[in-house]
């Protein structure tokens, strides 16, 4: 009868064990399969031909202030649109369907979050080389 509880403590014990390591390790995968941006055609968030770059945030967000601090660094021209205060960015946000700031459109790309890396390549895919 003590072996027979030995063994299902120690089943119950592996299942716990692998549950926890499933549940830790999954969303690791998911995020390493998520791709890096969307393409598109953005051309119509654009004022103009030399303006390829708008940045989607707000005035608090820590990464957003990352974003643009990191783009004038770089000294690549974008556009500044603050979902919170303005109604142009507002709309636009809502139209680009996204819940989360940054949004960081380059050329036929968008990307949600800050990650230099992605940015870097989406800005030399745009036509900004000198941006590594």
């Amino acid at each position: 009868m003590l072996a027979n509880k030995f063994k299902s403590g120690l089943t119950y014990a592996l299942i716990l064990a692998a549950g926890l390591g499933i549940g830790l390790i999954a969303p690791q995968l998911f995020k390493a399969f998520k791709p890096a941006y969307r393409t598109g055609d953005y051309s119509a968030y654009y004022p103009d031909a030399n303006t390829r770059v708008v940045v989607y945030g707000t005035e608090t967000c820590p990464y957003c202030i990352q974003a643009r601090a990191y783009l004038r660094e770089r000294a690549i021209p974008f556009i500044d649109r603050d979902v919170d205060n303005s109604d142009q960015g507002q709309r636009d946000f809502a139209v680009l369907g996204k819940r989360v700031v940054p949004v960081i459109l380059v050329g036929d790309r968008l990307l949600t979050g800050f990650n230099k890396k992605h940015l870097d390549a989406a800005l030399v895919k745009a036509g900004h080389p000198d941006a590594r």
